[in-house]
């Protein structure tokens, strides 16, 4: 296949563009800031040449919020994932040859701060909050909602389109969540972050790719799909897990005014920590899909035991 990534050059996107390359699909990734690799590599302005007779385009664009959500943060947050949406949008639509398929980017984090169900792609609560959640929250489902509707808005008669609610991918390489949590783990301070409670939703970086694989070749699955492995578990349940696969007996727990305190030393939003996010991949097993790592506790030994890992 011919295979285009937008924002290929993120934790994401490397991911995918290694796992296709080493399938001798022809990868092109367009980037801001092209940079030599194993594959092709394009800047934006090349984007509508590429799409035009490619297979599948993969749009994984969008700034970090890994951030302060002040307003010139949130305005780049949003721009970036919205109109490099479009970008892409309106490529396929000028493509004389337009992709069988469009997988775009979204995230779990569209869902509302609850305690009491699993969200799937048919029952969960988009937007909204338990009371007592921050004001603030809303800003990322706002931002949520808009990336989804950019792709909605765009004419693409011809090309499937499918939403990726992803949760957070847990994989090896240092750019990513895992590599954070490991370094808190190994420093005694795993243990449970605020009361706990919050619910995490997450999925190994194999089975990552291979549901974006599946989607490919799936032509009868469009619309929203929730990528996230099907038992997400508290906070408190997932760090004391990942304790027992990395090998250490205890952690220190942090306070949520702790949290508050360290987010702001470190330029970011404690949503990312504190935020209950419980989120089920119905029609992925509706339609049959199994993972290989269903579980974090497996997962966790995996990532942290595996020969290439870092640990």
């Amino acid at each position: 296949m011919r295979v285009i990534i937008t924002g290929g050059s993120g934790h994401l996107g490397s991911l995918l563009a290694k796992a296709f390359h080493e399938r001798h699909d022809e990868v092109v990734v367009v980037s801001r800031n092209p940079a030599p690799a194993p594959w092709h590599t394009i800047p934006w302005e090349a984007l509508r040449y590429a799409v035009d007779g490619s297979d599948v385009v993969i749009n994984l664009a969008g700034r970090s919020v890994h951030c302060r959500y002040g307003a010139a943060n949130r305005k780049e947050i949003i721009d970036s994932r919205v109109l490099t949406t479009r970008a892409v949008g309106d490529a396929i639509a000028a493509a004389a040859r337009p992709p069988r398929v469009w997988l775009q980017a979204s995230t779990a984090t569209i869902y509302a701060h609850r305690y009491d169900a699993a969200n799937d792609e048919v029952s969960g609560i988009i937007g909204g909050a338990e009371p007592g959640a921050p004001a603030k929250w809303h800003f990322s489902i706002d931002v949520a909602t808009a990336w989804e509707r950019a792709a909605d808005e765009a004419p693409a008669p011809a090309t499937r389109k499918v939403k990726l609610r992803t949760a957070v991918v847990m994989s090896r390489g240092r750019d990513g969540a895992f590599h954070k949590y490991r370094w808190l783990v190994r420093h005694g301070l795993g243990g449970k972050h605020g009361d706990g409670r919050q619910w995490v939703s997450w999925i190994h970086e194999r089975d990552f790719i291979r549901v974006v694989e599946w989607l490919i070749d799936h032509n009868d699955v469009d619309g929203t799909v929730n990528v996230a492995a099907p038992n997400p578990l508290t906070n408190a349940d997932f760090l004391r897990a990942m304790r027992e696969a990395c090998g250490v007996r205890a952690g220190l727990p942090a306070k949520k005014w702790m949290l508050e305190i360290g987010s702001f030393l470190h330029r970011t939003e404690s949503e990312l920590l504190l935020k209950s996010r419980r989120v089920v991949p119905r029609r992925l097993l509706d339609a049959g899909f199994r993972f290989d790592f269903p579980t974090w506790p497996e997962a966790a030994r995996d990532l942290c035991h595996d020969g290439r890992s870092e640990w």
